[in-house]
């Protein structure tokens, strides 16, 4: 990936002061940033449990939000790995919270972020009224149409921003690290970044694109099942030096629904 990762993490942040240019590692460089040391081991295990793909059932709650001038995107829930994260997400839904809000800070082949009610990044708040820790759920990684919350330095930070990775299949980004004479090089396999990621989980990735370098540090909750071309489309637009789109891109509806299966 050409865009360094330290504006990657910093579009995540609730706040757009969380930013802190330091060197070291690009995934370092951030309040917010990746904690790497968490997650590697000596071998990465074959096979873990991955519940990203699994299709909605017929009759279970889901999410379709509704993009002005783009169209649909419908989002798997997963209340059982996920429980406040979900929660959080339903509740304010179903309040209308998230009705013609905009996502405020889109960046080409990595995110499309929004849910925050002053439109600047740096609002918004949970159903709870503060904030919360939506954790990390075992089994939901940040593949190609992962939606998440952003945070500001912790998933304790949770409120009711949140983003959908908007990578293209088979493109993931692994992070890199600072060399000595300011050039950036970009990991090229899971062991060289240090992750641990199960065999199965790297092997999805190859397959559906997504970026890696921010598992374990942001609570996964959902997943598109539909409506990846509108996800795409939405990261495309053209924005200013802040991320954010010139034309704004805009939230008619968010609703939870059950699936009919259609």
């Amino acid at each position: 990936m050409k865009i360094r990762n330290i504006k990657k993490l910093a579009a995540l942040a609730v706040s757009a002061l969380m930013l802190c240019a330091c060197g070291g590692t690009t995934e370092n460089t951030s309040s917010e940033s990746n904690t790497e040391s968490e997650q590697t081991t000596a071998a990465n295990p074959e096979e873990g449990p991955l519940y990203n793909f699994d299709m909605p059932e017929v009759g279970e709650k889901i999410a379709v939000i509704t993009v002005k001038d783009f169209g649909e995107i419908k989002i798997k829930l997963f209340p059982e790995q996920a429980q406040k994260g979900v929660e959080n997400f339903v509740g304010l839904a179903e309040m209308n919270y998230y009705d013609e809000l905009i996502f405020h800070r889109i960046i080409p082949h990595f995110m499309n972020q929004g849910g925050d009610p002053t439109g600047t990044g740096t609002g918004g708040k949970s159903i709870w009224g503060d904030k919360f820790d939506g954790g990390i759920p075992e089994g939901l990684y940040h593949f190609s149409g992962a939606v998440a919350y952003a945070n500001s330095g912790s998933t304790a930070t949770n409120g009711s921003q949140f983003y959908i990775v908007n990578t293209d299949p088979g493109e993931f980004d692994l992070g890199g690290t600072y060399l000595e004479d300011g050039s950036v090089y970009y990991y090229q396999t899971f062991e060289e970044a240090g992750f641990s990621h199960p065999k199965n989980v790297q092997e999805m990735y190859k397959e559906k694109g997504g970026t890696p370098f921010l598992d374990g540090s942001y609570t996964v909750f959902g997943q598109v099942f539909e409506g990846m071309d509108v996800v795409r489309a939405m990261g495309q637009v053209e924005t200013d030096e802040n991320d954010k789109p010139l034309t704004q891109v805009q939230m008619e509806s968010v609703r939870i629904v059950e699936y009919t299966g259609e």
